[in-house]
């Protein structure tokens, strides 16, 4: 399965892809030389992500292994610690196609890294290892698709055998450890979610898909597409050559990649590049350098030179320049420009060679210039542009004649800007009480497939993670009655316990953000965002889904459906206009509709509550707001209170009380006591 298809099942070739020169270019320089790390594709659906990786494998030269070795283990060069080992001093060699194996993002931890043999422990009392997907990826491709959306326990194996190139199994009687070297190749829609930083910054190389805007190149697509469907053999076949030649090509680069010098001044450069653009850390002057020799091998260089510098920096950088969550990836050309400014580190590069495919020195995997400088780097401009309405005065012209709000346009505020977030900041942790068993995640305590075991019980479906010690414990005291002679364990289905884990789920965070004329008294508008701003930062290290609800005129919005992106959520926060009357019963009820058909999509997702208001309801009567509150009687609610001034009339306070929840002061949100407050509840609970 996880070898080179036959041809009659062959992916999609290589080379009919049409465009994604970027692309092509970073998984053919990870051909030529794993060094480089990997490479993150990031993209709308629908632009052939997958399709590309899957036909890499196709090009990777073939692998010698020692014949039977599960771990891959090559014969110039033995692991001494292999589990299938020792291999002898010169073992016999067989050649297989490179492998690329598939993690599928709800895959277990046995899965990935391997673990012990139940059936020979059970049946022969021995104690055997079952490889996982990172032996069977050792010298070939890992290829995870969605890989934003993969389980952060998962994450953490991955970032261990990607910094260490081995993996260790210390579980169920097993101690292993055996070589894992691998391409990493990630794919992912931004719309879904970010990679945790830690993640990010293990992938060497990053590009930007986007689907052609050109009619004659996806008419193209489409042709191909129909044909491969109608003769997958047939189409594949009319491409062989051309699959044949670049997989030569990429051997022959491999061949020529300890011949390519890198200079003093060619480094030189690497290092003011990366300098200059402020990255984090070495890892990505390292980085660039591997994909530049690379890039120099491709072409058919001796020498690294500026325009292998430019194509490194464009793939290697612009995901490592984000300072945080909200930032977009990119890189500013103008300033790259200047940076390598025409000065060549060599004099003469050397021709162009037959080069390849063309680096696409005018197309910006990063995507050009920052697009967003990211929260609190913008002048605040929006206080002043927001106090004059005053409490509760008329929406004005940024009134929708509709009733709800509208994000900032010609109707906002009388045409001056939206309040902008002031600086994001740690904020306290807020939790769902009592134990769920939601998506994993960050937040409140659950019953998970992974983490801590707490405890066993007797599967109450098809057993999925046994727990070894109790299952022997069970059927240890029945062994001789059961007639036991060898050394085998004899177990009954009546023995089987499977493992009780207690883990922390993501929750369904739901702001309610009251956006009405009130708020943006006293300028506090863009102290409010900046704190749902955090809020959202929060959000997105606990790997929650976020919703937005704003309220103010004479209804409310459902400004962000529940997504995973909380770069979305920051957008729409950004350009949130305030104004008008407070209709606070309005945004109950729209949060609990949100609640209602969420708990459809996702039942055992638990929903938070987080209610930003003065808790001024100037739109509709007292008993309008208790009916709508009640509607949210079950489910955990945070009312962050945005009262201030030196006369408080603790209206927020107790629309707490009416939802059952928790208030909070907006000044006493970052970090501190609340999390005493919310482990009493839960104790209580």
């Amino acid at each position: 399965m996880l070898d080179r298809p036959s041809r009659a099942a062959r992916h999609y070739p290589f080379t009919a892809v049409v465009g994604l020169d970027s692309l092509k270019l970073a998984l053919i320089l990870n051909a030529v030389s794993p060094r480089t790390g990997g490479v993150l594709i990031r993209g709308e659906k629908g632009t052939a992500k997958s399709t590309v990786v899957r036909a890499l494998a196709a090009l990777l030269p073939p692998v010698a292994v020692v014949p039977g070795c599960r771990f891959s283990c090559d014969p110039a060069a033995p692991d001494p610690g292999c589990p299938d080992g020792p291999h002898g001093a010169e073992p016999l060699a067989a050649v297989r196609p490179a492998r690329l194996a598939e993690l599928p993002v709800g895959a277990s931890e046995d899965r990935l890294t391997g673990s012990l043999d139940l059936e020979r422990a059970l049946t022969e009392g021995v104690r055997a290892f079952d490889p996982g997907l990172l032996a069977a990826a050792h010298r070939g491709v890992l290829y995870v698709d969605e890989v934003n959306l993969l389980h952060d326990h998962l994450v953490d194996l991955l970032l261990d055998a990607a910094a260490l190139g081995m993996c260790y199994v210390e579980r169920d009687a097993v101690s292993v450890r055996h070589a894992a070297r691998f391409i990493l190749v990630g794919t992912m829609n931004p719309e879904e979610g970010e990679l945790r930083p830690q993640l990010l910054d293990r992938f060497g190389l990053t590009v930007e898909v986007t689907a052609s805007r050109d009619p004659e190149e996806r008419a193209e697509v489409v042709r191909r597409r129909l044909s491969f469907e109608d003769d997958p053999e047939g189409f594949a076949d009319r491409w062989a050559g051309e699959e044949k030649d670049l997989a030569a090509r990429v051997a022959e680069a491999r061949g020529r990649l300890r011949e390519v010098t890198l200079s003093d001044a060619a480094l030189r450069k690497i290092a003011t590049v990366c300098a200059a653009f402020g990255v984090d850390g070495m890892r990505a002057d390292l980085i660039t350098a591997h994909a530049a020799v690379a890039h120099a091998a491709w072409r058919g260089g001796d020498e690294v030179t500026a325009e292998d510098i430019r194509a490194a920096v464009r793939l290697a950088l612009p995901h490592r320049r984000r300072r945080d969550p909200f930032d977009a990836p990119g890189l500013d050309e103008s300033e790259l420009d200047d940076l390598l400014g025409g000065q060549d580190t060599d004099p003469d590069p050397d021709g162009d060679g037959d080069g390849g495919p063309d680096p696409d020195p005018d197309g910006d995997p990063g995507g050009g210039p920052d697009q967003d400088p990211g929260p609190g780097s913008a002048p605040d401009t929006g206080s002043g542009a927001d106090a004059g309405s005053g409490p509760d005065h008329g929406a004005g012209p940024e009134h929708d004649s509709g009733g709800g709000s509208r994000l900032a346009g010609p109707g906002a505020s009388a045409g001056k800007r939206p309040a902008q977030p002031g600086e994001p900041y740690r904020v306290r942790t807020l939790a769902v009480p009592g134990l769920g068993t939601g998506s994993p995640g960050r937040r409140s305590r659950a019953r998970t497939s992974y983490g801590r075991i707490s405890g066993s019980r007797v599967p109450l479906g098809r057993l999925t993670s046994p727990h070894l010690t109790a299952t022997l414990r069970a059927a240890a005291s029945y062994q001789r009655e059961r007639g036991r002679t060898g050394p085998g364990l004899v177990v009954r289905a009546g023995d089987l316990r499977e493992a009780v884990r207690e883990g922390r789920e993501g929750n369904l965070v739901l702001f309610v953000v009251d956006a009405s004329g009130s708020m943006a008294a006293r300028q506090r508008m863009g102290a409010v965002k900046g704190a749902v701003l955090s809020l959202l930062l929060d959000a997105y290290q606990r790997r929650d889904k976020v919703g937005l609800v704003t309220f103010r005129g004479a209804g409310a919005e459902l400004v962000l459906p529940p997504t995973s992106s909380v770069e979305a959520g920051a957008a729409r926060l950004r350009a949130l206009p305030t104004g008008g009357r407070t209709p606070l019963a309005q945004g109950l009820r729209r949060a609990a509709e949100v609640v209602r058909v969420e708990r459809l999509r996702d039942p055992s997702r638990r929903p938070l509550l987080v209610v930003v208001t003065d808790g001024h309801a100037t739109s509709g009567t007292d008993a309008d707001v208790l009916r709508a509150a009640a509607l949210l009687r079950d489910v955990a609610a945070v009312v962050v209170d945005c009262e201030n001034g030196p006369v408080r009339l603790g209206l927020a306070v107790r629309l707490a009380a009416r939802l059952g929840g928790e208030a909070v002061r907006l000044d006493r949100l970052a970090a501190g006591g609340l999390r005493d407050l919310v482990r009493e509840r839960g104790k209580a609970a």
